[in-house]
């Protein structure tokens, strides 16, 4: 008996720690303009283990619809396995197919060694291509960081350096906590904080503009809207669906 409520408390302190959990699905459905374009699902399954380590194991699919295909045809997938207890990541993959464009690469990260393994596929050679690489301490990729930043107490006028690690380079990116704004959302009027990350991703939302999230003003800091000017003009998504939160 005694086990048994140590047990519920370490798990229910566990829980506490965090403003998401295994089981969360977020999905959004996007526009360009006035036109539907498709959607995007961020969801966390269950733990998974990398090295007998407890894990997080995060992922975004993003795709267009059968008419936005005909325009634009994206097929995306983003994975990232994070240590819990640390929140570092472990390994990051891409695969993306925008228009004739596609890509497929691989992080294995070694953060007690600080280096990592990273591996581009070539179109060409059909194979992947390897590079060792080092790593700064306490590294993120640029899914991880999103989690990250839900895990913050977040004021308006913050400003967040996160080290993430991506394509192969390692990258300081500086998360803006702009303003307040109350949304009308999926859960009714929201109060939001509007964040900007300041950094440069090689995907549909590629950076040539600003990218601005809200996220609700509260300990779970769920992303209820996004804006993006991407190189062919702007996109905005919308949360619409939810589980697990």
């Amino acid at each position: 008996m005694k086990k048994s409520i140590i047990l519920i408390i370490f798990v229910l302190t566990i829980l506490q720690l965090y403003s998401f959990q295994p089981g969360e699905k977020l999905v959004f459905k996007i526009k360009y303009g006035m036109i539907s374009a498709g959607e995007a699902t961020l969801a966390i399954e269950d733990f998974t283990h990398h090295d007998s380590v407890d894990c997080w194991l995060f992922s975004i699919t993003t795709k267009t619809n059968s008419f936005f295909d005909r325009i634009f045809k994206v097929r995306d997938r983003i994975e990232s396995v994070t240590d819990k207890a640390k929140f570092i990541s472990y390994r990051f993959e891409k695969k993306l197919q925008e228009g004739s464009y596609k890509q497929h690469r691989i992080h294995l990260n070694y953060p007690d060694q600080n280096f990592s393994f990273y591996l581009k596929y070539s179109r060409k050679s059909k194979e992947f291509k390897e590079k060792r690489m080092e790593i700064p301490d306490e590294t993120q990729d640029i899914l991880s960081a999103f989690y990250f930043v839900r895990k913050q107490n977040l004021s308006v006028g913050d400003s967040l350096l996160i080290n993430v690690t991506s394509d192969g380079r390692n990258v300081v990116t500086k998360v803006l906590v702009h303003k307040r704004e109350t949304l009308d959302t999926i859960f009714g009027e929201t109060e939001c904080l509007v964040i900007e990350p300041v950094m440069e991703t090689e995907a549909v939302f590629k950076q040539s503009g600003r990218i601005q999230i809200w996220v609700t003003d509260d300990d779970r800091k769920i992303p209820v809207k996004l804006e993006s000017k991407v190189t062919f003009g702007s996109f905005k998504a919308y949360l619409e669906e939810f589980e697990g939160i």
